[in-house]
């Protein structure tokens, strides 16, 4: 993953630490007494189950946030809430539903992808925001709210990071 910038890095890995200590305490899943770092944290798929089923919590959110290129209506129409709600969520520091926790996980995937093609969130954006012939001409931010669409978005975001354009 590229273009985090190193401080903001170093929050998201002290942030998955404990969020990993505290949520995950299933022996099975190899991580008691481990610093998980952000990166190992997407490769492990059983930390992200784990973590999505117990919720993500706002200042793990509020981090992803700073790092992905969705203003807080992308974000609201993602998580199927009103702004109203996002901001009550922040003020009362309270742990997203699975639902909207997966989705929370699922853009942060989408961004580290898109930083590993693109470098930039800049660029990144830029390609979200410009109609795609390879998606049926829709900008591939029409795509995001549901898993399908989604999956759209990363293959294609695949396709261009190995050189196979459409």
């Amino acid at each position: 993953m590229k273009r985090i910038e190193p401080v903001l890095r170093k929050k998201l890995d002290k942030e998955v630490s404990l969020l990993v200590r505290h949520s995950c305490n299933d022996p099975r899943l190899l991580t008691h007494g481990k610093n998980i770092s952000y990166t190992e944290f997407f490769s492990n798929r059983l930390l992200l189950v784990c973590i999505i089923r117990e919720g993500v919590p706002y200042s793990f959110f509020d981090l992803i946030q700073q790092i992905t290129p969705f203003n807080e209506n992308d974000w609201a129409n993602f998580l199927d809430i009103s702004t109203k709600s996002l901001h009550r969520y922040k003020e009362s520091a309270r742990h997203f539903k699975p639902i909207q926790s997966e989705k929370i996980i699922e853009m942060a995937e989408v961004t580290n992808v898109g930083l590993d093609v693109f470098e930039s969130i800049e660029k990144f954006k830029l390609w979200l925001d410009t109609p795609n012939y390879a998606l049926g001409n829709l900008k591939p931010m029409e795509l995001l709210k549901d898993s399908y669409g989604k999956e759209m978005v990363v293959s294609e975001l695949t396709r261009i990071n190995y050189g196979v354009l459409a």
